[in-house]
Order: structure tokens, then C-alpha cells, then sequence
């Protein structure tokens, strides 16, 4: 970037340009979720008394951790998926009569987010000396950077659970389940707490360049992200059809340089 320099003299003329290694943005979007009847994990104790109870408020929400890949699209050249994981802390008050005073439990909470956004492509390994001699490569994938406020805790309420369509409580890592102070309840509950959450996030995609550019204010996103649906067909629809490999470029659509 270019100094600036309050104090410079009336009439000096530019000097220097600085070249900075930065993250550009390739690509980025915003997105404002709100994920419905996500099942709250207990420890044994607390889902005994989740089953005994017949009210429950919901107090507070927090993301723990957000485990995040990127992964490239296969036939669509520079566009990637980022394959989002996300736990969620529930802060509840469990009701056993309506005479009683609740009792306060804890849950993690569980939920999934892929948006497919555009990285670019490139064609070099990157190495450096701040990994060290044995560690010092870095891939050339585009890094994922997202951005999520304090999730809003919408809802939350008892559900009677049934064998045939409960599924299995969620394996989470242990520095998920410790925050619980214990592991979770793997027997089968008698009763469910499912919570409804309002989540605002911008998912961004960049790649470290040179550059040398004035800055004017923030970069707000102004495109929603690109959901993937489960149905893996229904995704393959979306994918543009590769026509470059199966009619590789003629001569006269090659440059000076050799590229298209």
C-alpha cells in the first residue's frame, strides 16, 4: 500500500509504492439461516432429567466451534464447496412439575451449512520458512474464512422420542463433550429438547496475492450463498456442463503465450 503522510509538503509528488502480501477476497456471501428442530445432546444425568420433565424454556445459545473444509467441485474449474460444522451450547431450564423450581441443563446442539463459492485456480506449492523443515508446504486450495454473530436462540420444547425415527445422538470431539463436563448419553432417551436457531454468517474465499490497491470501505457481500442439497443428482444438475475437455482449444484460441 501507499504511505500517506498528513504532514508532507504542499506540491511533494508520489515517491514510492509499497507491495503487500494480502488476502484478496475471490469470493464471498451472506447468509441469514434459520435452522429448525436441531436435537440437543445430554450428558446421562442431565437427559434423566429431560425425561422426567414436562416443560422447557430455552435461556441462552453459544457456537463453540465451527469446523470448516473446502473441497473443489469436480467439472467446475475454480468453484469450491466449504463444508461448514457447527456446535451449539444450550443453556435450558427443565420443568418436572408446575409446582417445582426448574433445573438448568446443558446440551450441544449440532448443525451443517455447505455453500459453493468461486476460489479460482492456481498452479503453485507454496512453502516458507514460518512451518519449519519438515512442515513447510502449504496446499494450493483457497483458505475459507467465515464470519457468524451470536446465534439467537429462537425456540426450544420437549419432543416425545420414538425408536423408529430418532436417530442417534451425535458424536462429538472431546473438546466439545468436555465443555458438557461429561460424555454424552448414548441409551435410548425417553424424550427429546429439539431448538430452534437464527444464525447471521458471511462465508469468504481468498487467496494470498500481491497488491497494491486504495481502500474505500468495507466489502459487504450483496449475493446469498449457494446451498447444496442432499440429493447428489439434484447437485449434478446445477454443474455446468465441462465443454473445454471434451473440445480442448484450437491454436488461433491460444494467446502469444499459450493460454486460452
Amino acid at each position: 500500500m501507499a504511505e500517506s503522510r498528513t504532514d508532507a509538503p504542499r506540491g511533494a509528488s508520489f515517491k514510492e509504492a509499497v507491495c503487500a502480501d494480502v488476502q484478496r477476497v475471490y469470493d464471498s456471501c451472506s447468509d441469514k439461516d434459520c435452522m429448525s428442530e436441531l436435537r440437543v445432546n445430554f450428558t446421562e444425568a442431565d437427559q434423566a432429567l429431560v425425561d422426567s420433565a414436562v416443560g422447557v424454556r430455552g435461556n441462552s445459545v453459544e457456537l463453540l466451534d465451527l469446523f470448516v473444509e473446502v473441497e473443489p467441485i469436480p467439472f467446475n474449474r475454480g468453484f469450491y464447496s466449504v463444508d461448514m460444522t457447527g456446535f451449539l451450547l444450550a443453556n435450558l431450564s427443565v420443568y418436572s412439575s408446575q409446582f417445582a423450581p426448574p433445573a438448568a441443563v446443558s446440551g450441544i446442539a449440532v448443525f451443517s451449512k455447505k455453500v459453493i463459492l468461486y476460489g479460482s485456480e492456481g498452479g503453485v506449492r507454496c512453502f516458507s520458512s514460518k512451518y519449519g523443515p519438515m512442515n513447510n508446504q502449504q496446499t494450493n486450495m483457497p483458505e475459507a474464512r467465515v464470519q457468524i454473530v451470536d446465534p439467537i436462540l429462537l425456540s426450544a420444547k420437549l419432543a416425545e422420542a420414538c425408536c423408529c425415527q430418532c436417530e442417534a445422538a451425535a458424536v462429538l470431539p472431546e473438546s466439545i463433550s468436555c465443555r458438557l463436563g461429561g460424555s454424552v448419553a448414548q441409551s435410548q432417551p425417553e424424550k427429546l429438547v429439539l431448538i430452534t436457531v437464527g444464525t447471521f454468517s458471511i462465508v469468504k474465499l481468498e487467496r494470498p496475492v500481491q497488491m497494491l490497491l486504495p481502500a474505500y470501505d468495507f466489502c459487504i457481500p450483496d449475493s446469498e450463498c449457494r446451498t447444496s442439497s442432499d440429493d447428489p443428482c439434484e447437485m449434478f444438475e446445477k454443474l455446468n456442463f465441462p465443454t473445454g475437455d471434451f473440445f480442448p482449444p484450437k491454436l488461433t484460441d491460444l494467446d502469444s503465450c499459450g493460454e486460452q
